[in-house]
């Protein structure tokens, strides 16, 4: 396996921004053997979750040596957090992410027509932000980039904070937009960013999620349905926030929820 650190260079205050990030991009690649196929795989950009104050080392490289075995070269992104950087950096960094995966492609051995972000909780609401917001201003100009360079092919969000409307997730948001919520909170309820060009879903939430409320993807999948976006949903019966893989290995096991990556990796070869 070809395991890396890659710092992300981001100049925010093309953006407007004081504050100073910190992302890293970590890659979790097949070496490259002439006993193997060598043909590109579908790549997994990681979004861990932790309110925008921290990022979740039990849903970040638990998860790309998961999609890893599935067959798909994979990445956790480090996005800077509450007292680093606020809005919209976390998403100025995804979106360089992608940029270089999609850059380095070849080099990597990634299909770049493949390449899906998959974010848990407040790192959903980040990985969504990308999906709703890849071909807007706010991200290309900035990074000097065209909205080919940035735009995810598909969406993978578990558990997201989505709204911040009556379910918001509130400490999310305080954390992600600061002093800003006035100026951004309806751009960043992502409910209301859907669009024809949103890249087509993979959704799962559980029904009694107590931290952030289904009805976060149920108002996301209502906003696909609306813009005739392809959706896969999966409302489990059962299971607390931050399942993460559901299993032993990220210390809550939830049998039910357990077989998330399996369906998820099937709709990425569908993709």
């Amino acid at each position: 396996m070809q395991h890396e650190e890659i710092s992300l260079t981001i100049d925010y205050s093309r953006a407007g921004l004081a504050g100073k990030g910190n992302p890293r991009l970590y890659t979790y690649l097949r070496s490259p053997s002439p006993e193997m196929a060598q043909t590109p795989r579908p790549a997994v950009i990681i979004c861990p979750g932790g309110g925008y104050q921290m990022t979740s080392d039990r849903e970040a490289e638990p998860i790309a040596l998961c999609f890893l075995e599935q067959g798909f070269q994979c990445f956790v992104l480090r996005y800077s957090v509450a007292g680093q950087v606020l809005f919209p950096g976390p998403q100025l960094e995804l979106a360089s992410a992608v940029a270089l995966v999609r850059r380095r492609a070849a080099e990597w051995m990634v299909d770049p027509d493949r390449i899906v972000v998959c974010g848990f909780s407040a790192g959903g609401h980040l990985a969504g932000s990308l999906g709703m917001l890849w071909n807007r201003e706010l991200l290309t100009v900035p990074l000097g980039l065209h909205p080919a360079d940035i735009r995810p092919n598909g969406l993978i969000l578990s558990y997201p904070v989505i709204t911040t409307g009556e379910f918001a997730h509130r400490a999310s948001f305080e954390s992600l937009l600061g002093g800003r919520a006035a100026e951004y909170s309806k751009l960043v309820s992502l409910e209301k960013q859907v669009s024809k060009d949103t890249p087509p879903v993979f959704l799962w939430h559980t029904w009694d999620d107590d931290c952030v409320p289904v009805e976060n993807s149920l108002l996301l999948a209502q906003a696909l349905r609306r813009h005739n976006i392809p959706l896969e949903l999966h409302i489990l019966p059962h299971g607390i926030h931050g399942l993460a893989l559901a299993t032993a290995e990220t210390n809550v096991v939830e049998e039910a929820c357990a077989d998330w990556p399996v369906w998820a990796s099937r709709w990425i070869r569908n993709l």
